[in-house]
């Protein structure tokens, strides 16, 4: 019988709450071994499973030759730090997103996971819903025709109170506001739908509505290779919140994602309809959604590590979206070019 993998989750703030009831559930494929924090107090208040240890010391984890791969649920400006000394131990990695605050450090984040032969995977599980799946392999199969536009809304709600928490939408620990903190998820579906546009056009903005060093308002124009333009409107300023949507249209047809479900409208047949619509936390309760496609992130990550394929959300692939996001915000409304 297969032993389990024993694994270790670093981090215990709120995010880590879908993380750990996946690991739960994965049982007994997996086992949970460690739970690294920053606080006993923030350990004490999680509810474990009876074998696992706690621990405020990240060496613990590291010295543990026995866990072979850890979860980092931990804010983004330490992910590149972290994720090294995890990968220089032989473990392999997965990391809430965004892989960093920069793109600069979301490559070496990559470079040293890959140099030190162990799997990176990123939890940007909007690819795994159902309906993801189903307008990926459509995409793939052409049936549709030549993309011809796409619009892209991200239309959500944070209250001020969410960003009068220490370091929330700042460049320091974030790396950014609403793209890298909530519409990273959609964007990323995005590119890995229709390809990085050749050039973007964007204005970012600080609305009336939140106090905060970053974005919380953005608009962007996209001009894709061949000749297809596109449209990005992504805000949590958005009252209460609104489901996101990515509305592709096609030569020989439609194909719009909401909310986890598919609907596509081919021009010579009939409609179909693949998933059903989602709560995703686009609305002040920000952990108001499912965590089956956080599971399904962690099951192929725990696949991959006993298998020669990389992760279905490799740490490479998750680079595309850091790369669109950095050239929003460096347009400043002039044309930005993607290789």
């Amino acid at each position: 019988m297969q032993q389990p993998l024993r694994v270790a989750l670093i981090g215990a703030g709120p995010s880590c709450a879908p993380h750990l009831q996946s690991l739960i559930e994965l049982a007994p494929a997996v086992e949970l071994a460690w739970v690294a924090a920053r606080t006993p107090q923030r350990l004490a208040a999680l509810q474990l499973p009876s074998f696992t240890r706690t621990t405020t010391q990240l060496d613990d984890v590291l010295n543990d030759a026995s866990v072979r791969a850890a979860l980092v649920v931990t804010p983004p400006h330490t992910h590149l730090e972290i994720a090294k000394q995890l990968a220089c131990a032989g473990k392999h990695v997965l990391v809430e997103k965004p892989l960093d605050v920069s793109l600069a450090r979301a490559q070496q984040l990559v470079d040293v996971c890959e140099q030190q032969g162990v799997k990176l995977a990123v939890m940007l599980q909007h690819r795994m819903r159902e309906a993801s799946l189903a307008a990926a392999r459509l995409m793939a199969g052409g049936t549709l025709g030549t993309l011809t536009s796409s619009a892209t809304s991200v239309r959500w709600w944070r209250p001020q109170s969410y960003y009068d928490q220490p370091g929330r939408g700042t460049l320091a620990r974030d790396g950014g506001g609403v793209l890298m903190t909530q519409a990273i998820h959609t964007l990323d579906l995005l590119v890995q739908l229709t390809g990085l546009p050749a050039e973007v056009t964007a204005l970012a903005t600080t609305s009336l509505v939140h106090r905060m060093e970053c974005e919380d308002t953005v608009t962007a124009l996209l001009r894709y290779a061949n000749g297809a333009i596109g449209t990005i409107d992504a805000t949590t300023a958005a009252w209460p919140g609104y489901p996101e949507r990515i509305a592709l249209n096609f030569t020989g047809g439609t194909a719009t994602l909401e909310a986890g479900a598919l609907t596509v409208m081919p021009m010579d047949g009939p409609g179909h309809r693949v998933g059903e619509p989602q709560a995703t936390g686009s609305g002040a309760n920000l952990m108001a959604f499912d965590h089956g496609p956080h599971k399904a992130v962690i099951e192929d990550f725990v696949s991959a590590i006993s298998t020669s394929a990389q992760p279905a959300v490799s740490g490479r692939s998750a680079l595309a979206v850091q790369r669109l996001i950095e050239a929003m915000m460096a347009s400043q409304g002039r044309p930005v070019t993607l290789d």
